[in-house]
């Protein structure tokens, strides 16, 4: 069985941090699959999934070691190809990755305890993302 859902999201001008968790886990426990493998996927060139330990210093860690490893004041060769100000937004989601996959065991996402995943909004602008949530394997 394969299932496809998306959640919509809503960014801001800023790297937003959003716990997508609680929402994935409604999408595989309404599937019905047990066993199986659940792909989170961000369509778009400046976004990114990865999973964290979602608290505030967390979140603030990792947006500031984000900062230093693709810096906005940095001069881009998209910014100058397309003058739209974002290639540090390229350059961070693409140093992250646009998907991940979770396997699915009983039912449940496995996960660690304090492991939950996030989707990392780098654009320039706010943005309303999709997020594609593809769940495959048996009942």
């Amino acid at each position: 069985m394969i299932a496809r859902q998306e959640i919509e999201l809503r960014g801001t001008s800023e790297t937003d941090v959003a716990d997508v968790t609680k929402r994935v886990a409604q999408l595989v426990e309404k599937s019905g699959v047990q066993e199986g493998l659940c792909v989170v996927f961000v369509p778009g060139s400046t976004a990114a999934v990865t999973t964290i330990e979602y608290e505030p210093g967390v979140v603030e860690d990792l947006k500031r070691a984000i900062e230093k490893l693709a810096p906005r004041g940095e001069r881009y060769a998209h910014d100058s190809a397309w003058g739209d100000g974002n290639g540090y937004a390229h350059v961070r989601a693409a140093m992250v990755g646009p998907s991940l996959a979770v396997p699915i065991a009983e039912g449940h996402l496995v996960l660690g305890t304090w492991q939950q995943l996030v989707v990392l909004d780098f654009d320039s602008r706010p943005r309303r993302r999709r997020v594609v949530v593809q769940i495959s394997g048996e009942s």
